[in-house]
């Protein structure tokens, strides 16, 4: 069952169109890697979908209900039920570990915050962490209170704009594994933008190949590997 569709989207930046009557689907409860090299759509793709950006042509489902259609906005950014993860993590620099996990929680006057938080934090291993500030923390360290401060809200859907760019390999596995259990712990459906084929193959469901705003092919990890799209070939080799 699909929960996000994008139906014949076209989007620009200028005069530099970046998606071409893009088509897509994702499912439910899967980890859907966005696949690409720069420029071929990823990252737009997910702004749309969150609302933070308005394509100029097609329309985007959640459900079953539309959320855009064309540029006329149907459901506000903030009642997507949504989280997004952005390359540059956007932690609050003057908010300990703790306060940047609550923030979200405290808008919306949640009860039992303080228990709610250090759950979380016992399932990343962060305890000990809770009073530090970012800067304090390692890269890895980092992605994981982002993760948080997004899960802790409970998202149906969780987007996630290369998260681990700037980590070693090291820890692009530790985080890896974290990333490839939340569909079981927490339950949303995930979109993930990678340039990095590398980590597609380690955590995806579907594998969705972009190259200049189309798509070249969608399949499961297999499926991908297989391809006889030459496109694709070329693209896993390097």
């Amino acid at each position: 069952m699909s929960i996000i569709k994008l139906n014949k989207i076209a989007h620009s930046y200028g005069a530099m169109p970046v998606l071409h009557h893009l088509t897509l689907n994702i499912e439910a409860n899967r980890l859907t890697c966005l696949l690409g090299g720069s420029g071929s759509g990823k990252t737009t793709i997910l702004r749309l979908i969150a609302g933070l950006e308005i394509p100029e042509n097609g329309q985007i489902f959640i459900g079953d209900k539309a959320v855009t259609d064309g540029q006329q906005i149907i459901v506000a950014p903030h009642q997507r039920d949504i989280g997004f993860i952005f390359q540059d993590l956007a932690l609050w620099p003057h908010f300990t570990v703790y306060k940047n996990i609550a923030f979200g929680l405290t808008e919306r006057k949640e009860e039992n915050i303080k228990d709610t938080v250090f759950k979380m934090l016992g399932f990343f291993g962060l305890q000990s962490e809770a009073e530090k500030y970012p800067h304090q923390l390692s890269g890895g360290q980092k992605q994981l209170v982002a993760i948080s401060r997004s899960l802790v809200l409970k998202p149906k859907i969780l987007l996630m704009d290369e998260p681990l760019a700037n980590l070693d390999v090291k820890l692009k596995r530790k985080i890896l594994e974290h990333i490839k259990n939340l569909k079981q712990n927490f339950g949303p459906t995930l979109v993930y933008v990678t340039h990095d084929h590398k980590e597609a193959f380690a955590i995806a469901d579907q594998i969705v190949v972009l190259n200049e705003g189309k798509i070249e092919e969608t399949g499961t990890v297999e499926q991908i590997k297989r391809s006889e799209n030459k496109f694709v070939k070329y693209f896993l080799e390097y």
